[in-house]
């Protein structure tokens, strides 16, 4: 009767490889099917993130305006003055030593003066494609959501 017991016992304690390739083939399609959902929701925050970037480097340059009288020439600007214009600086204007990237590692792309918005100045990034002057790029000149 002991052994009886014991291979019971051994028998509960413990997968069979079976069981555990059963589990391991529903993950698999679970992952299946929900992977592609997600993968769209990683394209949609690095859009906002940069979105969110592009704010704060307008408020810097607007606060920048404020404070110089006219927009900076470059992004640079906005943390280190130009020559002969040190008195009137209050900055760095941002809260980072560099200028920050959009969410592709890619630099903003900043024109003054600006030719497509009020403004007075053109920002925008090259968005998902890392390419300029296509349907991807997020500018601060067009608003899509």
């Amino acid at each position: 009767m002991t052994t009886i017991r014991r291979r019971h016992h051994y028998r509960l304690g413990g997968f069979t490889f079976l069981e555990i390739m059963f589990v391991v083939v529903i993950i698999g399609i679970l992952l299946a099917l929900v992977g592609p959902r997600l993968a769209g929701r990683t394209q949609e925050a690095r859009i906002t993130a940069t979105r969110t970037q592009m704010h704060g480097i307008e408020q810097a340059i607007k606060n920048y305006e404020m404070d110089m009288g006219t927009f900076p020439r470059d992004l640079e600007e906005l943390i280190d003055p130009r020559s002969g214009d040190e008195d009137m600086w209050r900055g760095p204007y941002l809260d980072s030593d560099t200028i920050p990237k959009d969410a592709w590692g890619e630099a903003f792309i900043y024109n003054y003066p600006g030719d497509h918005n009020r403004r007075g100045f053109d920002l925008s990034s090259k968005g998902p494609d890392r390419q300029e002057n296509t349907d991807e790029d997020i500018t601060n000149w067009t608003r899509r959501d």
